[in-house]
């Protein structure tokens, strides 16, 4: 075989072997991981003892996006508008239930809480916390993407979709009934 031979075979072993080592989930896509998000994030409290979920922003920061019409139906979440990369964090504890493509969250998260009551609901993300795996526990506070604009969400203007749902006994990470989380994280 000629230099230009073993040349294309190194490549092709190059290329499998960056391949082979891609992380992959679900639909086997490639998992969007962000660059390490420096610990411990700083992250304000509110009244009910969640995180807001977007490093920086305090309850004075937030507008109340819920029930805001949209095309086709009614926002059942909280936009939280920050600059691309900044680091989400959970809201409270739990386990990371499904990280989840979506064609209009994008890159999402469902966390459920320690007693299953609960599910919150993180879109749009630009990446995940390296790491982060379905089934992890997760504290309030811990990293577990980036702030972007995946799914349809307007590059223009990055933010967190945030959703608190009520779940059911037997309940689906996909189901339960939204609750405005902005009288949650703001106390008003």
């Amino acid at each position: 075989m000629n230099r230009f031979g073993k040349a294309i075979v190194a490549l092709l072993i190059l290329a499998g072997i960056a391949i082979a080592s891609m992380v992959r989930f679900g639909n086997g896509t490639p998992k969007p991981e962000v660059a390490p998000i420096p610990q411990p994030v700083e992250t304000a409290i509110a009244p009910t003892g969640l995180a807001i979920p977007v490093a920086g922003v305090r309850a004075a920061d937030l507008i109340d996006t819920f029930g805001d019409a949209r095309t086709g139906h009614v926002h059942g979440a909280l936009d939280i508008m920050a600059a691309r990369g900044t680091p989400v964090v959970a809201a409270m504890p739990g386990r990371v239930e499904k990280i989840f493509e979506s064609g209009a969250g994008g890159h999402t998260v469902y966390v459920r809480s320690e007693d299953g009551r609960w599910i919150s609901y993180y879109a749009h993300l630009d990446g995940y916390a390296p790491g982060l795996a379905e089934g992890e526990v997760v504290a309030r506070g811990a990293a577990i993407g980036t702030v972007g604009y995946s799914g349809n969400a307007d590059p223009a203007g990055p933010h967190l979709h945030f959703e608190i749902r009520a779940m059911a006994p037997g309940e689906a990470w996909h189901q339960g009934r939204a609750l405005n989380p902005y009288p949650l994280l703001t106390g008003r």
